[in-house]
């Protein structure tokens, strides 16, 4: 799916929604989005969300830590963290505990030297990046059973509602900066937000898919895969971040 598709002026930030209802659920999808052509740039010069452009520190959305979802995601980590050696992380403590803290009452990835204590720096022999990802793809395992949620989720977003009738509805969508929270206005740059992390190969339903199915399961993905595919790809929405008239 390339940025080449039909679209419109009509709204500076236009995107085109799916819904349907399966077992009692409705489920909500960013067609504009999941059809559009974003891949993480982190390889790509990503500048990073430090409050200027820092693309020669590779950190990516990593200079922060992570933040986990609770107490489960954090000690799957935990787990997975043991196993791993020195030689693919570059700044793997005595004890892993010590990876972790707290920030106010939610446990978060320690940093190192202004970045998470698992971002593998440039020219570290075991491999810049996720010392995490590095792990898993070491193991023969997916990369979502090692990272935290945050950091395999991104820049999906699942989100749940009920209304008044106890009524589900389920809404995957691309992960905004206002979904940083106050913290998310200091972002210099957002890699939905701009054409620099657009130039996958693949649309992001496609390339995505292990992290799709994790979130919503086979059934949904199968409709929604289905829903696309049906569809010529100059009937869909361009997404505004490739449009240059934005």
């Amino acid at each position: 799916m390339r940025p080449d598709r039909a679209s419109t002026a009509a709204a500076p930030d236009l995107h085109e929604w799916v819904s349907f209802v399966l077992d009692d659920v409705t489920w909500l999808f960013d067609v504009t989005f999941l059809a559009s052509n974003w891949s993480c740039a982190w390889s790509r010069d990503c500048p990073g969300v430090r409050t200027e452009p820092a693309p020669e520190l590779r950190e990516g959305c990593c200079s922060y830590g992570a933040h986990f979802t609770g107490t489960d995601d954090r000690e799957r980590v935990g787990r997975q963290a043991e196993r791993l050696p020195a030689e693919l992380w570059q700044h793997r403590p005595d004890d892993v505990a010590d990876a972790f803290t707290v920030d106010g009452s939610a446990p978060v990835t320690r940093l190192v030297d202004d970045a998470c204590i698992f971002l593998n720096r440039p020219g570290f022999e075991g491999g810049a990046g996720c010392a995490l990802h590095l792990g898993a793809v070491a193991a023969g395992q997916s990369p979502i059973a090692w990272k935290p949620d945050v950091c395999w989720q991104l820049p999906l977003r699942l989100e749940e509602r009920r209304d008044d009738n106890d009524h589900l509805t389920r809404v995957l969508r691309q992960w905004d900066r206002r979904d940083w929270g106050a913290g998310g206005g200091d972002f210099h740059w957002w890699c939905t937000e701009t054409d620099l992390a657009f130039g996958g190969q693949l649309p992001v339903y496609e390339a995505l898919r292990d992290e799709i199915v994790e979130l919503v399961g086979e059934h949904p993905y199968r409709h929604l895969v289905e829903h696309l595919q049906a569809r010529p790809a100059s009937q869909l929405v361009a997404h505004p971040a490739t449009v240059p008239s934005r």
